[in-house]
């Protein structure tokens, strides 16, 4: 065998290993078309939502502080425990309250002696008056028949005048004593009143859900500032969650829209809920410059959603602790009818060639401002067609199609690069599983 042709079999071996090696890694006879998985329109129930976390709370929570100042003598509550309304929960050293009322009742009954002594001295008073009157009477008709001196007469006078006077003041003694005795019974009450404020009873069934003292502590009234907060009680029998829910999403949101809930201590459960409050008041967090505005709404949890979770003999009606954190997803609306993946429509904008004739100012501020057309790509037989659709509300995964496709469209659903910028009108694809699509995109 000649060299030539050595080098030759040589080169065309090579050739051959070569051929072989780029067929082997894709780089000879690679398609240049665009893979695309697809889907197909059909008909699905959409369930728009808004989606927020916030803490579970009770509906009824109430803080207990007490009315008067003291040293806590007996705490027969614990932290946790179920307790019905009228139920002793704390009382405070009641020694010097206890003193006070006494005092006050003393002084009740020597003011209600003081009225009886006024009472018989306003009948002395009378009596003396009468004896006056009587004695006045009889100077008089003296006096008239000459038969009396002049100083006699203004004598029995100025006597009967000062009887009268007297019956007066006697009277006004009694009405001063009244006045008095009412006084003495106010303050008693008073004093009974701050008496009975150092036993504390339970406004509300309810869990201790928070106990701040412990027995032997002192402890400040309301009377001076705003007092010591001694328990939270709350009813665990209607739990809401309160979510902060943006002012973009805040108008679609009505009072008894239905509720997706899931607690971070309940994993893999999910319960139901309706809101049921609407905050007016917006809450704003953050700097001017990067301000956040939120809405206060409250989701009331089923109690049916979560009876299987109840501990039989707790007494506890909730399986749920105030503070825990949820997510909420709140259905604002329903629709069933044609949808495609979410990801398959998309906005193009549409260029102007030098062919069209260039309207106004104002007309092209119209234009710049009209809302954008949504797209999306239909395939048939390894090429696309770009058509324009209108939608409806959508869900996580779906959007409504409401017009521009009919049911059995097979629409290019992935890779979103692609549908979003390389696809267009015509272009020839290659109809791949989606799983391979990102498998062959993962391993370039």
């Amino acid at each position: 065998m000649g060299k030539t042709t050595k080098y030759i079999l040589i080169t065309v071996a090579a050739l051959i290993v070569l051929l072989l090696i780029g067929k082997a890694t894709g780089i000879i006879g690679k398609s240049t078309n665009i893979q695309v998985a697809t889907e197909k329109a059909a008909e699905r129930d959409i369930n728009e939502t808004v989606s927020a976390s916030g803490k579970i709370k009770p509906h009824v929570e109430v803080k207990i502080s007490p009315e008067v100042s003291g040293e806590v003598v007996e705490l027969p509550v614990k932290e946790g425990d179920v307790v019905k309304k009228g139920e002793l929960i704390c009382r405070i050293r009641p020694d010097i309250l206890k003193s006070g009322y006494e005092r006050a009742v003393a002084s009740y009954n020597s003011q209600k002696a003081s009225v009886g002594n006024s009472a018989q001295m306003l009948k002395q008073a009378e009596a003396t008056f009468n004896n006056q009157a009587s004695n006045y009477k009889r100077s008089k008709e003296l006096f008239d028949n000459k038969v009396l001196t002049a100083a006699e007469f203004d004598n029995a006078k100025a006597s009967y005048e000062g009887a009268k006077a007297a019956l007066e003041a006697a009277k006004q003694n009694v009405i001063g004593s009244k006045y008095g005795l009412a006084q003495s019974s106010a303050s008693v009450k008073e004093a009974q009143d701050n008496l009975y404020k150092t036993t504390i009873y339970s406004p509300v069934d309810g869990v201790i859900s928070k106990l701040s003292i412990e027995k032997g502590e002192r402890v400040l009234g309301t009377a001076q500032f705003a007092g010591t907060e001694i328990m939270t009680i709350s009813d665990l029998s209607q739990m809401d969650v309160n979510v902060d829910v943006n002012e973009n999403d805040i108008n679609r949101i009505t009072i008894g829209d239905s509720s997706k809930i899931e607690v971070d201590a309940f994993l893999g459960k999910k319960f139901k809920g309706v809101v049921t409050e609407i905050g007016s008041s917006a809450n704003v967090v953050g700097t001017t410059a990067d301000q956040v505005t939120n809405f206060t709404v409250k989701v009331r949890i089923d109690p049916n959603s979560y009876m299987d979770l109840l501990k039989k003999g707790s007494g506890n009606p909730s399986p749920f602790r105030p503070g825990l954190t949820a997510t909420v997803d709140i259905m604002t609306n329903h629709d069933k009818g044609l949808s495609v993946p979410i990801q398959a429509v998309t906005t193009r904008d549409e260029k102007k060639t030098d062919n069209v004739i260039k309207k106004d100012d104002a007309n092209n501020k119209t234009a710049n401002n009209a809302p954008a057309k949504e797209y999306v790509f239909v395939y048939n037989g390894g090429k696309v067609k770009q058509v324009q659709v209108t939608t409806g509300i959508q869900d996580d995964m779906y959007i409504r199609i409401l017009s521009g496709l009919k049911a059995g469209d097979e629409v290019v659903s992935a890779p979103y690069p692609a549908i979003s910028k390389t696809l267009k009108d015509g272009s020839l694809v290659d109809k791949v599983d989606k799983s391979k699509l990102f498998d062959a995109k993962d391993g370039k």
